[in-house]
């Protein structure tokens, strides 16, 4: 098969991560005799230093030309200051929004060798398994109007959905707990927002379709406890864009590290994937960012964009193989005396690729 994706690292411990799941990428195509076209291009900061403005025109073009992006991360320090309209994350939301992707999938698994790592009891997090389903181009990130006045003090932002923006991502997340475990957790505030009341009545109507899948409802506030407390009750959770946003960087703490984390999202002209971690900007160029979770993105990229379950497979289990064999980056360790040898995130990458061309080979 052949495979065009378009790379865009961004700012801080972006293209370091970045550099790491394109490599794996390279191998996993190469052993299975597949056409790997890679176009390299700029979002984000980088973008607006280099280009002055945060998504380039040639960056969306040769997005919409692509099979599926691959993102690092966007954001610094130095552009803290700008408005929300110009700031590196106005690149993301703006291809986000270009690219069509509506459902953003963001796994979080239990890793049994980082449990020690977790400020929760293994007992709690042990054969966690979460699937989130995050509404992505709808909310409070996208609705209108949207203004902050300096002047009078006053900003606000308008949180909107319609019918048919939470019917097609109920779907999606229906039909993904189908799939698995056919349990389906919509997160909601439907006691006080007018928005979450159409959001849950919206899901409920689709939830017909679904019989075989068991249907209960939560309130952010109250999941964001359950999360912490019983994480394994859960299998597929659906909520909408600033929610999901925010529950699933919780659930970096089951997982020992947000660094672990990847995201595909999907349902639009081209699939975008990316890692859910932030740019770092601290440990950006010190090689102590962690890429597993930029590898693990490649994963989901194998698995449904390229439909190459074998490879996507391979590249989890590495992952695995690698902490189960004593290796770390930074975030992945409390305290000095922990016992473990300390990778590179270049270290970390080849570990990985080694064992990727072990099991393809």
């Amino acid at each position: 098969m052949k495979l065009k994706v378009l790379v865009t690292a961004g700012d801080g411990i972006g293209p370091e991560v970045t550099n790491e799941a394109v490599a794996v990428l390279k191998d996993v195509m190469e052993l299975g005799g597949h056409t790997l076209e890679l176009d390299f291009k700029r979002i984000g900061g980088i973008a607006i230093t280099t280009d002055g403005t945060p998504l380039p025109q040639e960056t969306l073009d040769a997005a919409l030309a692509s099979d599926a992006v691959l993102l690092g991360a966007v954001g610094g320090n130095e552009f803290n200051k700008m408005s929300p309209d110009k700031r590196p994350e106005a690149g993301l939301l703006a291809i986000r929004a270009a690219l069509g992707g509506f459902a953003n999938l963001r796994p979080c698994l239990t890793f049994k060798e980082l449990s020690a790592n977790s400020p929760l009891r293994p007992e709690i997090i042990d054969g966690a398994d979460i699937m989130f389903v995050r509404e992505l181009l709808g909310g409070a990130y996208f609705g209108m109007p949207r203004e902050y006045n300096k002047e009078t003090g006053v900003g606000f932002n308008t949180m909107i959905y319609t019918r048919a923006e939470v019917e097609r991502v109920a779907h999606v997340a229906f039909k993904i707990a189908q799939a698995r475990r056919k349990k389906l957790c919509s997160v909601d505030k439907a006691n006080v927002l007018e928005v979450s009341q159409l959001w849950r009545a919206v899901v409920i109507e689709v939830a017909q379709q679904y019989p075989d899948v068991e249907l209960e409802h939560q309130y952010v506030d109250a999941m964001a406890m359950h999360l912490m407390n019983r994480p394994r009750d859960f299998d597929v959770v659906l909520t909408e864009n600033l929610f999901g946003d925010i529950l699933s960087d919780e659930s970096g703490v089951i997982t020992g590290s947000l660094g672990m984390l990847p995201s595909a999202t999907v349902g639009g002209k081209v699939n975008l994937y990316e890692p859910i971690h932030g740019s770092a900007p601290d440990i950006a160029g010190k090689g102590l960012a962690n890429p597993m979770g930029a590898m693990m993105t490649v994963a989901l990229l194998l698995r449904h964009t390229a439909k190459l379950e074998k490879e996507a497979a391979a590249i989890e289990t590495a992952v695995r193989k690698l902490l189960a064999d004593g290796y770390r980056t930074a975030d992945l360790v409390r305290g000095k005396d922990h016992g473990y040898t300390m990778l590179s995130t270049t270290e970390v990458g080849a570990k990985v690729r080694e064992t990727v061309k072990a099991l393809l080979s």
